[in-house]
């Protein structure tokens, strides 16, 4: 049972398992929303109380309210290709702390991401990018430094794929608002793989 504070927020624990319970409908096919009513609209006119913070990839394949089988206004959702973190992003993610109080933040990565597959091109075979893709995969290269050049093609993305979503939380962990809000003891940080084929979202140990 997900329980909702008094103040309305709800718990980042009873959060995620909201999230992950959406994920299983969607993958069994029977998910509860699909368009939101007129009265639903007037609503969230006056305001919004999203209960997660979702930082995800702008790949087309990966709607997160979709996904997790999520309503209007029910996720705070920041997309940029291959998920990565930005002056831009730690604002929006300090927004959604602060002022919506979302206890959850879900860093989303998915199989197959080109931006993580670009940033590998370039840190081993040299490849180049126009400028801008070149600033983004600049974003995503230092999180890729232990990944094995060695190992065979789809398991080096997979793990390149993981280790870009592990380095965007470390990023939003080492910031000293991120270690302020974890030292409140009330704030969950995760990571989590989008599996393209099935729609299933992993969530990372």
């Amino acid at each position: 049972m997900q329980h909702q504070r008094a103040d309305g927020s709800v718990s980042a624990n009873d959060a995620l398992a909201r999230l992950m319970e959406g994920n299983a409908r969607f993958v069994r096919g029977e998910p509860r929303h699909s368009r939101a009513t007129r009265e639903v609209l007037a609503d969230l006119a006056k305001g919004q109380r999203p209960y997660a913070t979702i930082l995800g990839c702008s790949d087309s394949r990966v709607p997160p309210e979709l996904v997790f089988d999520a309503g209007f206004g029910e996720l705070f959702i920041i997309r940029v290709a291959g998920n990565v973190m930005s002056p831009e992003v730690m604002g929006s993610l300090q927004y959604a702390g602060t002022h919506l109080d979302t206890r959850l933040v879900v860093v989303l990565g998915h199989e197959g991401c080109g931006a993580v597959q670009a940033a590998l091109a370039a840190k081993f075979q040299g490849a180049r990018e126009r400028s801008h893709i070149a600033l983004l995969l600049e974003d995503i290269l230092p999180g890729l430094v232990d990944v094995d050049p060695q190992l065979p093609p789809p398991q080096l993305l997979e793990r390149a794929v993981e280790a870009n979503v592990r380095w965007s939380m470390r990023q939003l962990l080492e910031t000293p608002e991120g270690r302020a809000r974890m030292a409140e003891g009330h704030f969950k940080l995760a990571g989590a793989i989008y599996e393209i084929a099935t729609g299933r979202v992993r969530l990372l140990a």
